[in-house]
């Protein structure tokens, strides 16, 4: 219920043991090592070599990122179905200098022609650009067939190249003047001109003062506009061929390198952790104390494993953490079926130490909030059956996809299962397409005086009464975490001020609403004084605890339980857009005859997938919301920093034992 208990630990070995200690804790991944801080000791300081590493690890993952922009990938539903797995290399426990050498050696094979050729590409790409805005300018210039390099001034002629969408407003902004203009219209609109125009360079100056409406183009280059575009095309030929000769090299020597790239980049990675954590500790002459964090229940192997790498001649301390206070980290033990609720729950923050851990509540309730406000068991199928498809086909090759596809396995069966309640089959797809009569169930059933399914378009009071008992339910869930939280705590007053409060208020003051306002029901004078007690008791404790704002404690109660008639508004909307897709679908054939057929099985499809999407997406973010600000408000704070080990991960490579 709580977070995992910790302990806090702390180790005092001579420096002879200082490497063995560090790869030790490296690799057994127990514990969090903190900084020390204290008067008496010197500070830690990372091993002179850290710098090299991070070198080695830069230029790695320089090469690495240039060569990834040129490999192959799978795209789309190849991708999702069959994602490429990372290659794992099997590596022996090398020297780290033996480490270094082989980074050496890697880089020294590939580094320079990786970096020659990514420079070089991005040359051609420059220079494609370039060629492909001088052929669009060159390309305006083809009616006039003038050798380009006539263009620009001479010793007694200007020619000027440019375009506008106002010849007459050119032609009178240089009126007077002695200047010719030669124009075509070009574009598919004809809307705009290509301009020549011919001056004596005498007025120039003039020209440049008056002209309105003219863009002028720049062109480099000799010989008349198609020579010039061919030439261009020509060399833009070559240079793509060049291209693609330097990208496929680039491409073949990631495909031959990439394992031996990750797992060298990996294998100095994790050299330079164990080089940089030193600087956590506390330093004597002779000594380093190393502090921090482990799970309680690692405590004793823990120290069995430090005695065993500094032979019995370290200090080592360990005290539990008490409940009470909020320094140590937080660990969150779940079972695997439920691991993909703690995402949920790190999304918003993690407990405190001293704080319950609510992912299971959060769990189970989001999974049932989803499927009443999606409540649809057509779009319960397609999530089932996707779900079903990731979880054999990729989970094996991911632990993360494995866990929430577990997840999306439940929200589908949920989902199926409240849309068989509720009367939801892609709307009302099987009354109007299957029986021919939208009035008509898919089934009747009576189960203990209540007839199934529940129509919620036709009978949407039920299923909002529906939503405020669950609503009710989930408020009350919180304030009994509280409870039991608070006890196990020793805070009794929080608990009669700040929990019992309300079930007073909720019991004394539904039951006297219910009776004297909505006439829901009636009670005996005996009855109708105790209810009144309950409620003046109930405020008397609230507005003790909380003072005058206590009334809208009240009102921000009633409406944290109104908010749960999203539970209904949101599975409505489902089954009202599900409908009109289907009416609209249904109107195809009578509308256009024969190809309306094609389009009742198309809209049908892509509507149904896009009000799937639509509303789940709601129905995620809605069932979040009622999680975070209803449900966590009775009970819960969170601020809890997550508990961090000082552990080897390895993604690329695997070591022989």
């Amino acid at each position: 219920m709580f977070p995992s208990e910790m302990s806090k630990v702390s180790i005092l070995a001579h420096d002879r043991y200082s490497g063995a200690l560090v790869e030790l804790l490296h690799e057994s991944g127990l514990m969090e090592i903190s900084y020390v801080s204290a008067e008496e000791l010197g500070e830690g300081i990372m091993h002179p070599d850290v710098g090299t590493y991070a070198s080695y690890e830069l230029r790695l993952t320089r090469i690495i990122e240039i060569l990834k922009k040129y490999e192959r990938r799978k795209k789309g539903l190849k991708a999702a179905l069959s994602p490429t797995i990372p290659e794992k290399l099997k590596v022996e426990k090398y020297s780290l200098e033996e480490k270094v050498q082989q980074a050496e050696d890697l880089l020294d094979d590939i580094e320079n022609f990786v970096i020659y050729a990514e420079d070089r590409i991005e040359s051609i790409n420059k220079r494609l650009e370039e060629s492909k805005e001088d052929m669009e300018k060159t390309e305006k210039l083809l009616p006039f067939g003038i050798n380009l390099s006539w263009i620009g001034r001479s010793r007694y002629v200007i020619i000027k190249a440019g375009t506008t969408r106002d010849i007459n407003a050119l032609g009178e902004s240089l009126k007077g003047l002695d200047v010719y203009l030669f124009s075509e219209p070009v574009g598919k609109e004809k809307d705009v001109w290509i301009i020549l125009l011919i001056a004596h360079v005498s007025i120039e100056e003039e020209i440049g003062d008056r002209i309105r409406s003219f863009d002028e183009i720049e062109v480099e280059g000799k010989g008349i506009p198609s020579d010039v575009i061919n030439s261009l095309a020509k060399e833009k030929k070559e240079l793509e061929k060049k291209k693609k000769k330097l990208m496929q090299s680039l491409r073949e020597i990631y495909k031959e390198k990439k394992a031996a790239l990750f797992a060298i980049r990996e294998e100095i990675r994790l050299e330079k952790q164990r080089k940089e954590i030193p600087e956590r500790f506390g330093k004597t002459a002779y000594t380093s104390l190393v502090g921090g964090w482990c799970l309680a229940k690692d405590a004793e192997k823990l120290k069995g494993m430090v005695d065993r790498t500094t032979e019995g001649k370290a200090f080592f301390s360990c005290k539990k953490a008490e409940r009470n206070r909020d320094e140590a980290p937080i660990h969150i033990e779940m079972p695997k079926w439920a691991d993909s609720f703690r995402t949920f729950l790190e999304m918003f923050a993690l407990p405190k130490y001293n704080e319950i851990n609510p992912s299971i509540f959060l769990g189970i309730s989001f999974i049932l909030f989803f499927a009443i406000m999606l409540g649809d068991a057509g779009y319960g199928l397609i999530i089932l059956l996707a779900s079903l498809v990731a979880y054999i086909k990729l989970g094996k090759h991911s632990e993360m996809i494995k866990s929430w596809s577990f997840l999306g396995i439940w929200l589908g069966l949920s989902t199926t299962v409240t849309g068989f309640l509720f009367n939801g089959f892609f709307g009302d797809f099987i009354p109007r397409f299957i029986y021919g009569d939208e009035t008509k169930t898919f089934y009747n059933l009576q189960v203990m005086g209540c007839h199934l399914p529940i129509d919620a378009l036709h009978k949407p009071l039920v299923i909002l009464i529906l939503a405020l008992m669950i609503g009710l339910i989930h408020l009350n869930l919180g304030f009994v975490v509280a409870i039991y939280q608070n006890y196990k705590m020793g805070r009794i007053k929080p608990i009669f001020k700040g929990q019992i409060s309300w079930f007073l208020l909720q019991i004394g003051g539904g039951a006297l609403v219910g009776s004297a306002l909505l006439h829901a029901w009636e009670f005996s004078m005996t009855m109708t004084t105790l209810f009144g007690i309950f409620t003046a008791v109930g405020l008397i404790a609230l507005f003790v605890d909380k003072g005058p704002i206590g009334f809208f404690e009240i009102t921000g109660f009633a409406g944290d339980w109104l908010s749960y008639a999203r539970l209904l508004a949101l599975g409505l909307a489902t089954a009202g857009m599900a409908l009109a897709f289907n009416i609209v679908a249904e109107l195809m054939p009578k509308i256009i005859p024969y190809v309306g057929v094609v389009l009742l099985f198309i809209i049908l499809i892509f509507a149904h997938l896009a009000n799937l999407a639509i509303q789940s997406l709601g129905a995620a973010i809605h069932a979040l919301r009622l999680q975070y600000v209803e449900f966590f408000n009775r009970f819960y704070e969170g601020g809890g920093k997550k508990f961090i080990p000082f552990h080897i991960e390895r993604k690329y490579t695997e070591v022989i034992k």
